[in-house]
């Protein structure tokens, strides 16, 4: 993975732990979490060149979505 697209996976673990921490739900292991922002990330990237638009702003959209998982 290139530099930018492994900043963008440490801000989207941070975001996610910082979801599930307000949800009130347990945290899940460093791996998991790190596999879920990757996908967070690879799924932002597939958005932006879609419809395009800022990268950082879907990883916040979508990090806001994490009750329903």
């Amino acid at each position: 993975m290139g530099f930018l697209i492994n900043q963008q996976v440490k801000v989207a673990i941070r975001l996610l732990a910082w979801r599930y921490e307000k949800a009130g739900l347990p945290l899940p292991d460093s791996g998991e979490l790190q596999d879920q922002a990757r996908n967070l990330v690879g799924d932002a990237h597939r958005i932006a060149r879609e419809r395009g638009g800022n990268v950082l702003a879907i990883l916040k959209e979508m990090a806001g979505d994490i009750r329903r998982r």
